[in-house]
């Protein structure tokens, strides 16, 4: 009705100007009765302004009728898109994400519209569907350690005597350490997806690296990593080492450190728990032109490209991969790629010829 109303009014607004001109020449008219050379009559300015305004009147009139008419048609094939925007829209608001506006035509304003409205909606069906299965996945994953805790516990209460009370402790301890890893490791997902609310610093990604290979190399073996001339190798867990490929350079990233420090500690601890007896984890770091990056390559049983484009998936694990020590909580991948999303990055993985994972990470450079 706006529009309707907007083009008459525009319609009439002409109108009047055009009939406002003829009005004024008029006015070079002489006033009084005027005759030809040849005797033959002409009207005086009052005789045609008299004509003048009373078909003028009508004219407007006409001109108002058709502004509304044509008005209402143009307005309803201007807004019919918007329309089924609209319809689209409430579907959604009423939890029907699968309509689709897919408006036809030429590209304009409102198809651009239309496109980036479907475009929206199918960000949001795949985020309700991933929050969906990261839902039912850690809803499982939490309830499994506690119910085999009671059941572990049901079972030496149905025994007292029975029980081997050191060896049930010793279980359950496990277990809960379990469930506190896994929680520490959603809440750690939960961070690292929230990705502007990140503070951004400089960090020296090359010694974040070096660092954390020392820390692990300490803590699993109980030993510093020993440096030499081409690099270091230190062994961090059994029949696993891990060999660094020295590259002098300037490495340097704006993020938060700590985010940046537990992506590449993830990257590190799933090399070294999904490998194979006396295997190997090699990792270097250096600069591709805007981009810091961080490769890390470990031997292991052979993947194929289907299964490793699922591995950061959140719960997602590669059952060949599992050497059978240690209990990942399946989001170590998960949480690196929120955090590598969360600073403008990228986490690439490929299957290693000769088994094993390649994973890089790809920072912005500063």
């Amino acid at each position: 009705m706006k529009l309707t109303l907007s083009y008459a009014l525009f319609v009439l607004i002409v109108g009047v100007a055009v009939f406002a001109l003829g009005f004024l020449l008029l006015r070079f008219v002489p006033e009084g009765n005027l005759y030809a050379d040849s005797g033959a009559f002409a009207p005086r300015r009052t005789d045609l302004v008299e004509v003048f305004v009373r078909y003028a009147t009508w004219t407007l009139l006409g001109l108002a009728v058709v502004g509304l008419g044509g008005g209402w048609i143009v307005a309803g094939v201007m807004l019919r898109p918007l329309r089924r925007i609209t319809d689209a829209a409430r579907a959604a608001r009423d939890g029907a994400f699968d309509q689709r506006v897919a408006l036809p035509g030429r590209r304009d304003e409102l198809t651009d519209l239309a496109d980036t409205f479907d475009g929206m909606l199918a960000r949001v069906t795949e985020t309700l569907d991933e929050q969906r299965r990261f839902a039912a996945n850690a809803s499982h994953e939490l309830r499994t350690p506690h119910a085999t805790m009671r059941t572990m516990l049901e079972v030496a209460r149905s025994d007292p005597a029975g029980a081997d009370v050191p060896r049930l402790l010793q279980r359950l301890d496990d277990t809960n350490e379990r469930a506190i890893r896994l929680t520490e490791a959603l809440l750690a997902l939960a961070r690292a997806s929230r990705g502007g609310a990140i503070e951004r610093r400089p960090v020296d990604v090359d010694a974040v690296v070096t660092q954390l290979i020392a820390e692990l190399a300490e803590e699993l073996t109980g030993e510093s990593a020993v440096e030499t001339p081409i690099g270091a190798s230190a062994l961090v867990a059994p029949g696993v080492r891990i060999l660094r490929d020295r590259v002098v350079t300037v490495a340097v990233t704006a993020g938060d450190e700590i985010l940046i420090r537990q992506a590449v500690g993830n990257l590190l601890r799933n090399a070294m728990l999904y490998n194979v007896p006396d295997g190997w984890v090699r990792v270097s770091v250096h600069v591709d032109g805007r981009h810091v990056i961080v490769d890390i390559l470990n031997t292991g049983p052979l993947l194929d490209a289907a299964t490793v484009a699922t591995l950061p998936e959140p719960f997602v694990r590669a059952a060949a991969r599992q050497r059978g020590r240690g209990d990942g909580t399946g989001l170590g991948l998960a949480i690196v790629a929120s955090i590598v999303r969360a600073h403008a990055g990228r986490l690439e993985l490929w299957p290693r010829g000769g088994g094993g994972l390649h994973a890089r990470l790809r920072l912005p450079r500063t």
